[in-house]
């Protein structure tokens, strides 16, 4: 029974009984969240049996079981929990406890798009940019990653930048690029920050500045994309005089804001 069961001698609500077994799940006891979930997944709770599913899935307090988890996750989702259907979208894309299906994976990454899961936004984005399990689309692909870049997915601001630029459903727009291009780079985002870097050396969407384009590139070598960065890595240096190289290096070593 929890503290606040005992404070008021009564039977917790589902609501305090989610609520704690999340605090103790955040704190590493994961034996304590699961035996809170359990019996409230037995009688049907959508979120817990997502949170079982997750549970089984990460093998976390349990032995990693994926037919388990994804059994569990298809209860969930089946009831329209979107974080089951995310999950579940996973394991087909995986093929983890389920046989790998991109029509399937799409088609439950969908569910949870539309009640506003941002990973399964972003995820579905991508899936409609290539054509992964559904026809490629790349007015889906723009609109789904605007709703997960709304929400701070930074992979989905890089892929709006890449719209842009390579007029995939849209007029060329290397403004519009540049722009969600510094919004991932300055969040972190390696390739984004490799193409702002381009971006620089250019003059392509942004005023022409080889100090700020070697910065970029620097960054993006060091997050580990120094192979798109590679080559105009090579041409900024190569134009760079030693005081901007020197500028350029400063400035890379600082933390992003």
């Amino acid at each position: 029974m929890s503290w606040v069961a005992r404070l008021f001698d009564r039977t917790p609500s589902t609501e305090e009984r989610l609520a704690e077994a999340l605090v103790a799940w955040n704190a590493g006891d994961y034996g304590v969240a699961l035996d809170l979930w359990a019996p409230l997944a037995q009688a049907g709770l959508a979120r817990a049996q997502s949170n079982m599913g997750a549970t089984f899935l990460e093998g976390r307090g349990v032995a990693r079981d994926l037919e388990k988890a994804a059994a569990w996750l298809r209860r969930a989702a089946e009831q329209g929990d979107a974080g089951g259907q995310r999950n579940l979208a996973l394991c087909y894309y995986e093929g983890w406890g389920v046989p790998q299906d991109q029509t399937e994976a799409a088609r439950w990454y969908e569910k949870a798009a539309e009640q506003g899961d941002a990973d399964a936004q972003d995820m579905l984005s991508w899936m409609q940019l290539v054509g992964g399990g559904c026809p490629q689309d790349y007015l889906g692909a723009r609109r789904w990653a605007e709703k997960a870049a709304g929400h701070g997915r930074v992979g989905a601001m890089a892929r709006l930048g890449d719209i842009h630029h390579n007029a995939l459903g849209v007029e060329r727009d290397p403004v519009l690029a540049a722009q969600w291009w510094g919004r991932a780079a300055r969040l972190g985002h390696a390739e984004a920050q490799a193409m702002l870097g381009a971006a620089c050396l250019a003059g392509k969407g942004v005023a022409r500045d080889p100090v700020e384009a070697l910065h970029w590139l620097l960054r993006a070598e060091a997050g580990g994309a120094g192979e798109l960065a590679a080559g105009f890595l090579r041409e900024a240096q190569a134009h760079a005089k030693p005081s901007q190289r020197a500028e350029a290096a400063r400035r890379a070593a600082e933390p992003l804001s």
